[in-house]
């Protein structure tokens, strides 16, 4: 007793004194100095960097890893071949501004709000970014952003106004100044992914959105690359001649056809001086503005070997006068042209930021995914775009490597959807999902420790309705077999085979034969809906 009176009598003393203080203060700088080597490994080094490279409108069919017959992507192709290439990604609502807040939330299109390209996203919500930064993180975005809003959660950003442009692009700045940027935008915006990572905090780990527009509607590439395409052919799509007069409301409505809607001068660049003297293909007012606006952006020094090229265009029209089946023909030659040198473009700068890892040592550190903002038509049923709930649509290429964690050249073949690519790269940061979102964490899956999702089926609803290839609002059921659609506003339903009909040509609705399957699927429709918290009014369904 007395011992313990001295003790208690010395600690007060120690404590009156300030000495107990310092003695505290000591000895937690010695454990903090021998933990934080410890807490660097767990918290620091063993977190994976992250760079998520998404490009604006590139179908999988336009990498060579998902089909080789159009077009070689070797820096692409690297992440399929040293990690995973999934042939089963679907997104929510196949429209940009959508998709890109899906991947901020990790919610369908309902939830956060955000369900066409008009509506203003809310920075203000809990996203991605924010719970990484507030991880430790360093976090930064460039290129697109296309929400409306100023990004919020990033330590850095350098956003493109809208859409963008190709050449000499403006791009908002942090201070919410709008500066001239000068080259090809997928250049542009690359190299100053590359400034970034070049001028971080090295101490800690980082995730970078590289936000390209590239093959974006008007398809402008860069010069090096059109003069390799611009005398190329390619197969044509079985179902390029398609006749879709006899289909549905959402098939004889649709302004996405590339005979029709596909423009000679904004899309393709025909010089419309060209034109003038034929009524067949003579430009309206607009679109005679269009191109000279494009084509004013393109510096001087390369304007003229532009002109060149896509007068060979004007001639051919002006010589043959095709109509019909046979313009359908060229344009469609055309616009793969376009569309596939903007791709090669990409290719070329995704293989500078993955040359810039190896260099740097990042490679092992680093998780890098490649994905689009959905798929989109390239001549199928004689369409461009998306917007539909159909395969090319709502499908879109996802890659991703992670060396020392998952396997090289797997292929991962299940339903997966970009409401999972948020809550995926939380857990491979170690950072709790937020309950809110709708999506699962595909880290397991990927690292081989689980086998088969739970997931059957895929939810899908598209909402906008207006100039913009005036597409019907639809909701959608997609399993790995079938597809249900429902044109809600004119009570249309369709019903597809994928496995029998992969083009999705057959509508089985009317087949008797179907009419279990499509009740079957009507019943997860309504499921999901009410899983998924959707209490919109979508025609019939409750």
């Amino acid at each position: 007793m007395k011992s313990d009176f001295c003790l208690f009598f010395t600690i007060v003393q120690i404590v009156s004194n300030g000495i107990f203080y310092r003695i505290v203060q000591h000895f937690m700088c010695r454990i903090i100095f021998f933990l934080l080597p410890l807490a660097n490994m767990v918290f620091g080094q063993e977190r994976p960097n992250i760079i998520y490279i998404m490009s604006d409108d590139h179908d999988a069919d336009a990498i060579s890893a998902y089909q080789s017959v159009f077009i070689h992507t070797p820096n692409i192709d690297r992440l399929a071949f040293e990690g995973i290439r999934c042939t089963q990604a679907f997104v929510g609502n196949s429209i940009c501004a959508p998709a890109r807040a899906t991947l901020l939330t990790g919610q369908h299109a309902h939830a956060h709000g955000v369900k066409d390209n008009r509506t203003r996203f809310d920075s203000s919500r809990l996203t991605l970014p924010k719970l990484f930064q507030a991880a430790g993180y360093q976090t930064a975005i460039v290129g697109k952003w296309h929400l409306h809003s100023l990004p919020a959660g990033f330590n850095y950003w350098k956003i493109l106004p809208g859409q963008g442009q190709y050449f000499n692009t403006r791009m908002i700045e942090m201070t919410n100044d709008t500066i001239q940027t000068y080259g090809y935008a997928t250049d542009v915006i690359t190299e100053e992914a590359l400034r970034w990572l070049k001028e971080r905090d090295t101490s800690k780990p980082f995730l970078l959105f590289v936000h390209h527009l590239a093959p974006h509607r008007y398809f402008f590439p860069d010069l090096k690359h059109l003069e390799h395409f611009h005398t190329r052919r390619f197969p044509e799509p079985p179902t390029l001649y398609a006749d879709t007069t006899g289909r549905g409301a959402a098939w004889k409505i649709q302004t996405m056809s590339l005979l029709n809607d596909m423009r000679l001068c904004s899309d393709l660049k025909v010089d419309p001086d060209s034109l003038m003297d034929l009524p067949q293909y003579k430009p309206d007012s607009a679109e005679v503005a269009y191109y000279k606006a494009i084509f004013n952006r393109v510096p001087e020094t390369l304007r003229q070997r532009y002109k060149e090229i896509y007068a060979l265009r004007g001639k051919l029209l002006r010589e043959q006068k095709p109509l019909g089946k046979e313009l359908l023909k060229i344009k469609y030659q055309w616009y793969m042209q376009d569309y596939l040198a903007c791709v090669a473009s990409l290719d070329e700068n995704t293989g500078k930021l993955l040359t810039y890892l190896d260099e740097n040592n990042l490679t092992p550190r680093t998780l890098v995914i490649y994905t689009s903002d959905q798929g989109f038509y390239l001549g199928e049923n004689g369409w461009f775009d998306k917007r539909f709930a159909y395969d090319v649509s709502m499908q879109t290429p996802f890659l991703i490597r992670w060396p020392g964690h998952i396997a090289r050249g797997r292929v991962f073949n299940q339903q997966i959807q970009n409401i999972d690519w948020a809550p995926t790269l939380l857990h491979v940061a170690g950072i709790k999902k937020p309950a809110e979102m709708h999506g699962l964490s595909l880290k397991p899956f990927f690292m081989g420790k689980r086998k088969k999702l739970k997931r059957k089926y895929i939810y899908y609803r598209y909402y906008e309705f207006g100039k913009d290839h005036t597409v019907i609002p639809h909701v959608a059921l997609r399993s790995p077999n079938h597809k249900l659609i429902y044109f809600y506003t004119v009570n249309e339903w369709e019903l597809y085979d994928l496995k029998a009909d992969p083009y999705e040509q057959h509508n089985l609705i009317q087949s008797p034969v179907h009419k279990k399957i499509f009740l079957k699927l009507k019943r997860h429709l309504l499921r999901l809906r009410k899983h998924y918290q959707d209490t919109e009014p979508a025609g019939t369904l409750k």
